[in-house]
């Protein structure tokens, strides 16, 4: 999607996709998306490898996020993968992707014996977000 351009609404890629211009709504991409340093990308985001240089911002799923130099990332992200570059940021919050179904014969109640013990008052004291960027000066 090149400069200048701007789509808005429900989207399905079967390919790669590039934007460079401005993109809302919602995205859905078997394969992977690049985020172009003039290019907007606002909504909900499905796709395998994303690589951000301009801004994207809302609800992320996807294997793999890369936020190169420059790049500005303020969502949800649910990722396998984070990689934040020096002189990038991420706003937001990061969660592991939930895998639809268990192996079968996985145990489910083996995984609730980890939490015996846990100091639940410590994890309250813990801040709802967390930022991470690197200034100029860096």
């Amino acid at each position: 999607m090149a400069r200048g351009n701007r789509l808005q609404g429900e989207l399905q890629v079967t390919g790669r996709l590039h934007v460079d211009g401005v993109l809302e709504g919602y995205v859905d991409s078997s394969d992977d998306l690049a985020v172009g340093r003039q290019g907007v990308v606002r909504g909900t985001v499905r796709a395998r490898q994303v690589t951000v240089n301009g801004t994207l911002e809302g609800e992320l799923h996807c294997d793999s996020l890369h936020i190169e130099k420059g790049g500005r990332v303020s969502a949800r992200v649910y990722s396998d993968e984070l990689i934040v570059d020096p002189q990038a940021s991420f706003v937001g919050e990061r969660r592991m992707q939930q895998r639809a179904e268990l192996p079968p014969g996985s145990d489910t109640e083996a995984d609730d014996d980890c939490l015996e013990g846990l100091d639940y008052q410590l994890i309250d004291t813990l801040p709802d977000r967390i930022t991470l960027s690197r200034g100029e000066d860096d």
